[in-house]
């Protein structure tokens, strides 16, 4: 049987999800906000609806006769879209509102860890009342990170001693309007992320990614939805062990085993610390760069996941190819504080050679495609190497230059790479 699947989201990550079922026996339909050029081209049909809108998505559901659905971005599972297209009789590959909380209210995140002795778990507090919170500030032996408990794109955390001063920390807290807000304390070590393919009680872990979150060369300025990430030829990142991943693993089992009935992508961010993986957060879905690292080396069908997923059966092994990946992120000129839409994108999926590229949010014209205010695109470099895939990702920059456009062009190079290697050493006393 020919399936029909209907996917939700318009960016650089479900761009990648699109190509990862495009030679599929699947016809592929996709509806989102904006209209990605990259994913209407491989799509039978897109529309453009508000994604977060479930009665919108299920009614092109139905005209479509969408047999699996696929929710990419976090906003349609907050505001329960997985919920409205099973009701509706249509399986959706993502976890339903109540789940996604793991990843949509940091709050119950963290008492959800707690409350099911789930490994990794650093010490935290929450608060509904701005002048507890900074009290607390002032009284917490350590530093700490300042997170609202809602959605925030990945822009909203602060980190006391890394990115801000306590005064400055107190002062961002009394300032926002964010009704709850989590402070935990400050992790100090690498970042990683795992993402795991979870339905009917099973897990499947993809290969760990490292992403950039910060705007500015050498992990500076603003934090971002994400510059870009790198993956290695193996499992595991330059900087950590077999058993570091085997232990991010565990925490991801033990969350999935709370978390009764969960279906989707649970996505693990980590710190790897000197006492091994402590949890950042979690999301409900795929990341975003991450996804397209992962996706483009995933050798097993996509597909079959989804439908061993719809169908109750076991999932299937996942296999992966060995070798690294690196993504690159082009950005509108002053993103993320201030943003200038406009710049006509020089690159499409001819030109950027041996790369694959990645609309995220663009606006497509007549005489061409111009970049908006959010990220624009990425290219992503796939080789046997971390230095090759680098060099491949860079070729592709070059071809999109720079007018108008920002990027970070140390992400996957040596000596970063190495600088994480050396910092986790020195961490770990080596």
């Amino acid at each position: 049987m020919r399936e029909n699947v209907l996917l939700i989201g318009g960016g650089g990550r479900e761009h990648a999800i699109a190509r990862a079922l495009e030679d599929s026996e699947c016809d592929l339909y996709a509806c989102a906000g904006n209209r990605n050029p990259g994913i209407a081209r491989i799509a039978t049909d897109f529309e453009t609806l508000e994604e977060t809108d479930p009665e919108a998505v299920v009614d092109y559901a139905a005209e479509v006769e969408a047999t699996i659905a696929v929710v990419g971005p976090e906003a349609p599972l907050d505001a329960g879209v997985a919920d409205a297209l099973e009701e509706a009789g249509v399986y959706a590959f993502g976890p339903r509102q109540e789940q996604a909380r793991i990843e949509t209210d940091k709050a119950f995140q963290r008492r959800f860890m707690s409350e099911n002795d789930i490994p990794g778990c650093p010490d935290y507090e929450t608060f509904d009342d701005v002048e507890a919170a900074c009290e607390f500030i002032d009284e917490y032996d350590g530093d700490l990170a300042i997170k609202p408990a809602g959605l925030t794109g990945g822009k909203g955390v602060k980190v006391i001693g890394d990115q801000v001063t306590p005064e400055e920390g107190k002062e961002y807290i009394r300032e926002s309007d964010y009704e709850r807000i989590v402070l935990e304390e400050r992790l100090i070590g690498e970042e990683l992320t795992i993402q795991a393919f979870v339905a009917n009680g099973e897990i499947r872990t993809a290969p760990a990614v490292q992403d950039h979150k910060r705007a500015y060369e050498g992990d500076e300025g603003p934090n971002t939805g994400g510059m870009g990430s790198y993956s290695d030829a193996t499992r595991e990142l330059p900087f950590m062990s077999e058993e570091d991943y085997e232990a991010a693993v565990e925490i991801l089992e033990a969350t999935v085993d709370a978390l009764e009935g969960y279906k989707g992508i649970l996505y693990g961010q980590f710190m790897l610390t000197a006492e091994g993986p402590k949890v950042i957060e979690f999301n409900a879905r795929f990341g975003d760069p991450e996804a397209m690292n992962t996706l483009p080396v995933l050798e097993t069908d996509f597909l079959d996941v989804l439908t061993a997923a719809r169908d109750g059966e076991d999932l299937p092994d996942l296999e992966f190819a060995d070798q690294a990946t690196v993504c690159k992120y082009a950005v509108p000129e002053g993103y993320p504080t201030d943003p200038e839409a406009g710049a006509k994108v020089q690159v499409d999926e001819e030109s950027a050679g041996d790369a694959l590229l990645y609309y995220a949010s663009v606006d497509e014209r007549d005489d061409g495609i111009y970049t908006t205010t959010s990220r624009s695109f990425a290219v992503v470099g796939i080789a046997n190497t971390l230095d090759e895939a680098e060099e491949i990702a860079e070729d592709a920059l070059a071809v999109a230059g720079d007018e108008g456009l920002h990027m970070r062009h140390d992400i996957g190079k040596a000596d970063l790479v190495q600088q994480r290697i050396d910092h986790m050493a020195e961490l770990r006393g080596d």
